[in-house]
């Protein structure tokens, strides 16, 4: 009962949103050979960019994360827990679902690339099941500084952001004029991070409570700042990245997508309470809830349906193909996210059994909170890390070839961080574990 259900709302309304964009924007059709082609829609028909305003809903998302993680780690430090087990509870349940994804399309590949599959065919594939995967390492990174991160919330509050706002802007601004790709990679950390600690603000009132007229001014501000970003500056409207669209508002985050997170949370602060009154309703909880505790699952397998129906209706010629944006196309996208769901209801309903019996078996080995190789946490958190940007820049089939290195990694990387011991009493268990296995691994989520 002491579970914020709006935040558990964001989170599972931005990934139903993040799944279903995916889903609107895949089309395949036959080439004049007869291969399956995957045409980027966002490229072909450039209006669609527009739609993207509607999808990119990831601010949410790490919005969402800072105020559950904030509460999280509080808590945790209120108990006496330590950071380095915090951090390795909080990593481990967003690898254990990771690596049983991972494992059977890194295995697949291995297999396809074996018996001679086509590489172009291959790297498409690795591509598309990778895709989602850039969201991993930012937010591995973000978790890990959340006891930093907290720590200068608490000794300056709303400047924390603002700051980190700044820096962005610098960034970004000499990738623009001098070209420097190197130090737009910090605005990965730095745009989202935003978002993430206006999260700790939103749960210590500094956002609502104190500054009551600063949501909405936060939602006007935002958007008229991305507005003018778009109308008369450099940048797309496109909030995804377009094949040869430079720069991009997400490669690295811009100037654009950080005005649009501001609106976004400050839209998300003002729909608050009406939201809450309809989450009150017990029918609305129930149909809201289930989709919080498996959105891990749903973000990282929402691809696999794709491949399916494309064997089962693409392949096999079953599947009408009217040309790509016309109106017909358009009416038969209704049936084909249909489909999608489906399919993707049926896999979310087989792996919960599996996933569950991984947590089970971590929760009964859980980081005690003084590790005794706290640098195998550390070590594992940064091998990880680095595999999973190597998958989300490259697939999991670069140039159809099976990608070694960073399997090699992943697999270390987990193992890692699956060392440690057992708490030696109850005493540091209940200090590092405060909400029980399913609301800590909703809120890991």
């Amino acid at each position: 009962m002491s579970r914020d259900r709006y935040v558990d709302f964001l989170r599972a309304w931005a990934i139903v949103l993040v799944v279903l964009g995916h889903w609107l924007i895949t089309a395949l059709l036959h080439g004049p050979d007869g291969e399956l082609t995957a045409p980027e829609l966002l490229a072909t028909v450039p209006w669609t960019q527009w739609l993207t305003l509607l999808f990119q809903i990831m601010p949410l998302f790490f919005l969402a994360g800072g105020h559950a993680a904030g509460g999280s780690w509080a808590r945790t430090r209120a108990a006496g827990g330590t950071a380095t087990g915090w951090v390795g509870r909080r990593a481990v349940r967003l690898l254990l679902p990771t690596a049983l994804y991972g494992a059977p399309v890194l295995l697949a590949v291995a297999i396809c690339s074996a018996v001679g599959v086509d590489p172009d065919t291959l790297a498409l594939v690795g591509w598309a099941m990778a895709m989602q995967f850039w969201f991993l390492p930012v937010y591995l990174l973000l978790s890990a500084l959340t006891p930093v991160l907290h720590t200068a919330h608490r000794q300056w509050g709303l400047a924390v952001p603002a700051a980190m706002g700044a820096i962005a802007l610098a960034a970004d601004t000499l990738v623009l004029t001098v070209h420097a790709p190197y130090v737009g990679l910090l605005n990965y950390v730095l745009v989202w991070g935003v978002a993430y600690q206006l999260g700790f603000c939103w749960r210590d009132g500094l956002l609502t409570e104190r500054r009551p007229l600063l949501p909405a001014a936060m939602a006007a501000g935002g958007a008229l700042a991305f507005a003018a970003l778009v109308a008369v500056g450099p940048f797309p409207v496109s909030l995804i990245l377009v094949t040869g669209q430079n720069p991009s508002n997400t490669n690295p985050p811009s100037a654009a997508m950080l005005s649009w997170a501001v609106a976004q949370a400050g839209a998300c602060l003002l729909a608050a309470p009406a939201i809450r009154r309809l989450l009150d309703r017990e029918r609305v909880w129930r149909a809201v809830r289930p989709v919080g505790g498996v959105s891990m699952t749903l973000y990282l397998w929402h691809m696999l349906p794709v491949l399916i129906v494309a064997a089962a209706f693409y392949l096999t010629g079953l599947a009408p193909e009217p040309a790509l944006d016309s109106a017909a196309w358009w009416a038969l996208r209704a049936p084909w996210l249909l489909v999608l769901g489906a399919v993707l209801t049926g896999v979310v309903t087989g792996l919960r059994p599996l996933e569950g019996t991984l947590i089970r078996q971590y929760e009964r080995s859980r980081p005690d909170a003084a590790p005794y190789r706290p640098w195998l946490l550390w070590s594992g958190l940064a091998a990880c890390a680095m595999a999973l940007t190597r998958f989300a820049t490259q697939g999991f089939a670069p140039d159809g070839r099976f990608p070694a290195l960073p399997a090699l990694g992943l697999a270390v990387g987990t193992a890692l961080m699956l060392l440690h011991r057992r708490p030696a009493d109850g005493r540091s268990e209940r200090a590092e574990n405060t909400e029980g296995p399913k609301g800590a691994l909703e809120e890991a989520a």
